[in-house]
C-alpha cells in the first residue's frame, strides 16, 4: 500500500524544485556565446547544414537534436529554450529519488530534496546547454548501474545500455565516465555473470565504433577558444563548493587561488554547506559498494585533469556533472547511515537554511545570476547608437550571426573580427594553423607595441569612410581586458608573457588597436557598456 504521506513529501519537494527553477527564467540578457551556439545549430535544416554544425561542435549531437525537437513544437523564444533544460531538471529531482530510493526511502527523499534545491542544477535548469540534460541521463545510468548489479537480468542490462548511449551520445567526456562504470560492473559481476559482462562490452564497443569518427574530429580539431586557460588546483576546490555549497564560482574558468574571495559570505554560504556534505559523505564510504563508486569519481577526475594539464581542456566544474549524482548518492546514503539523531537533524538543517536562504535573497543566487555575456545586451547596444544605412559595426570576437536573433543588419557594413578570422587582422600570411600553435610567436613584436600599418589600412579599406559615417565598435570586455600599455608590458616580460593565454592577448591588441585607428581618422562620441559588452560609437566629421 502507498505511503500517502511520503507520496506527499516527494511532490512538495518535486515543486519546490519547479518554483526554483522557474524563478528570474527569463533573463534580460539574452543567450551568451555557448547557449547561441546551441541554438544556432539546432535552428538549421535538419540535414548537411545540420550534420556541419554537430560536426563543428566539441559537444554530441543528442542535446541539438533535442532543443531542435523542443523547437519545432514550441517555437524558439529564449523562454522557450530554457523551458526545456528546466524539464530535464524536474525529471533529474524524480530520477534521483528512485537511486536513492534503491537503498532506502529515506535515502530517496534525501536525493530529491538535494537536487531540487542544488544551485549548481537550478543554474543549468536555466541554461540553454546540454548539462540539464546531460545529468538526468547520468541519474538514470546510476539508476540502472544499481539495478543491475542487485539483478543482472536482461531488463536492467538493456536500461543500463540506453542510458549509457544517451550520455555517449550527449558528452564527448562521456566515454571517459561511462568506461570507469563499466569497470565497477564488471568488477562486481563478472565471476558470477560473465556472459552479460562480455555482452555489455560488446555493446559499447558497438557504441563506440559508431560514434569514433565524432571522437576523432573532437580530439584532433584545432580549436583556439578551448585553449584560454591552464589547469589550476584550485578548479578541485571550487568543485566542491560548485557541486554542495549554493555559491558558484567555476562557469568558464577558476580563479588560480582558491582563498581568493575568502570573506564571511564565502566561509559561510561556500564553505560550511561543503564541510557538512563531506562530513556526511564519509559515513557513507563504510559500504563497500559506495567506497567502489568513488573510485569511479576518482578515476574520471584523474582523466579530466590529466587532459586539463595537457591542454586538452579546461577544467570546468560542469565538465565533470556525470559523477554528480554519485557524489549526492554519497552524501545522502551518508546522512541516512548517522544514528545520532540530532547530529544528522542538525548538520541537514544548516545546510537546508544556508541553500535556501543564499537561493531566497541573494544577488547572486544561481536563478538571479545574470548573464552578463548576453547577446541581447550587445544587440541593445547597436540599436541605441541609432545607425542608418551604410553606417558600420565593427564586432570583435564574434561574427553577425551571434546577434541575427536580436538584431538586423540589413544594409550595415558589418565587419567582424572573431575566433576564426583575428590572424588576418594582425599580421598578413599568418594562416589560423599558425595562429593556434605558435600565436604568441607571431604576434609579440605587434602585442610590444610596434607599429602596424598593415592594421590600419585594411581596417579603413574595409570601412570605406565618408563623411558623416558612424561607425560602432561591439567588443567584450571579458577577453579583451589588458589596455594598451599593460598589453606592452606583459610582451615585454618572457615569464609573464608565456603565462598569459594568446586568447586575452588576440583581442586586447584588436580592441585597442582598432579605438587607435578609429580615433586618428574619426571623431569619438560616445562610449557606453552593458554587461561585459562595450560599445564605442565614432564619427565621420569631415571628408
Amino acid at each position: 500500500m502507498l505511503n500517502m504521506k511520503r507520496i506527499g513529501i516527494i511532490i512538495l519537494i518535486v515543486l519546490l524544485g519547479v518554483i526554483l527553477r522557474l524563478v528570474a527564467l527569463d533573463k534580460a540578457e539574452g543567450l551568451w556565446n555557448d547557449e547561441y551556439v546551441s541554438y544556432m545549430i539546432s535552428a538549421r535544416p535538419l540535414g548537411h547544414a545540420f550534420v556541419e554544425g554537430i560536426k563543428s561542435q566539441c559537444h554530441m549531437p543528442f542535446y541539438y537534436l533535442y532543443l531542435k525537437s523542443v523547437m519545432a513544437l514550441f517555437g524558439d523564444s529564449d523562454l522557450v529554450l530554457r523551458l526545456s533544460s528546466v524539464a530535464a531538471g524536474v525529471l533529474s529531482i524524480i530520477t534521483m529519488y528512485f537511486v536513492g530510493k534503491e537503498r532506502n526511502e529515506r535515502t530517496g527523499i534525501y536525493c530529491a530534496a538535494f537536487s531540487a534545491i542544488s544551485s549548481f542544477l537550478i543554474y543549468y535548469s536555466q541554461e540553454v546547454r546540454l548539462y540539464s540534460v546531460l545529468f538526468f541521463f547520468s541519474a538514470l545510468m546510476l539508476l540502472f548501474t544499481i539495478k543491475l548489479v542487485k539483478n543482472p537480468d536482461v531488463k536492467n542490462l538493456l536500461l543500463f545500455a540506453l542510458s549509457s548511449f544517451l550520455v555517449l551520445f550527449t558528452h564527448t567526456i562521456g566515454f571517459v565516465f561511462v568506461f570507469f562504470m563499466l569497470v565497477y560492473i564488471s568488477c562486481k559481476l563478472f565471476n558470477s555473470h560473465k556472459n552479460i559482462i562480455l555482452k555489455m562490452w560488446g555493446a559499447i564497443l558497438i557504441i563506440t565504433l559508431l560514434l569514433t569518427p565524432q571522437i576523432i574530429g573532437i580530439l584532433f580539431r584545432k580549436s583556439f577558444s578551448q585553449w584560454w586557460g591552464s589547469f589550476s588546483p584550485s578548479a578541485l576546490g571550487f568543485l566542491i563548493t560548485d557541486y554542495f555549497s549554493p555559491v558558484i564560482t567555476n562557469f568558464t574558468g577558476a580563479p588560480a587561488n582558491f582563498f581568493y574571495n575568502f570573506k564571511s559570505g564565502f566561509i559561510i554560504f561556500a564553505m560550511i554547506p561543503s564541510i557538512v556534505v563531506l562530513l556526511f559523505s564519509i559515513y557513507s564510504l563504510k559500504n563497500k559498494d559506495y567506497r567502489e563508486l568513488l573510485y569511479v569519481v576518482i578515476a574520471t577526475l584523474a582523466v579530466i585533469v590529466a587532459a586539463s594539464m595537457s591542454g586538452k581542456l579546461v577544467f570546468i566544474t560542469k565538465y565533470t556533472i556525470e559523477i554528480y549524482p554519485i557524489l549526492i548518492l554519497l552524501l545522502c546514503a551518508g546522512a541516512d547511515s548517522v544514528k545520532n539523531n540530532v547530529l544528522r537533524n542538525t548538520g541537514i538543517t544548516i545546510f537546508c537554511v544556508l541553500s535556501l536562504f543564499f537561493l531566497l535573497v541573494s544577488p547572486l543566487a544561481a536563478n538571479r545570476l545574470p548573464r552578463k555575456e548576453g547577446h541581447k545586451l550587445a544587440a541593445d547596444l547597436i540599436k541605441s547608437s541609432g545607425l542608418k544605412a551604410d553606417d558600420a559595426v565593427i564586432l570583435q570576437y564574434y561574427d553577425k550571426g551571434r546577434f541575427t536573433k536580436y538584431y538586423d543588419f540589413t544594409g550595415l557594413n558589418v565587419i567582424s573580427m572573431n575566433k576564426g578570422n583575428f590572424a588576418e587582422y594582425i599580421q598578413p600570411d599568418v594562416s589560423y594553423a599558425q595562429a593556434f600553435s605558435n600565436g604568441k610567436k607571431e604576434f609579440q613584436n605587434a602585442f610590444a607595441g610596434a607599429e602596424n600599418n598593415y592594421f590600419a589600412n585594411k581596417i579603413l579599406e574595409n570601412l570605406k569612410p565618408h563623411k558623416n559615417q558612424k561607425v560602432v565598435v561591439i567588443s567584450l570586455n571579458s577577453v579583451s581586458f589588458f589596455n594598451e600599455e599593460t598589453l606592452k608590458k606583459i610582451a615585454g616580460n618572457e615569464t609573464y608573457y608565456s603565462q598569459v593565454p594568446l586568447f586575452f592577448l588576440v583581442f586586447s591588441y584588436l580592441k585597442n588597436e582598432t579605438a587607435d585607428v578609429l580615433s586618428r581618422n574619426y571623431t569619438l562620441t560616445g562610449i557606453h557598456k552593458s554587461g561585459e559588452w562595450i560599445a564605442m560609437e565614432f564619427t565621420k566629421l569631415n571628408n
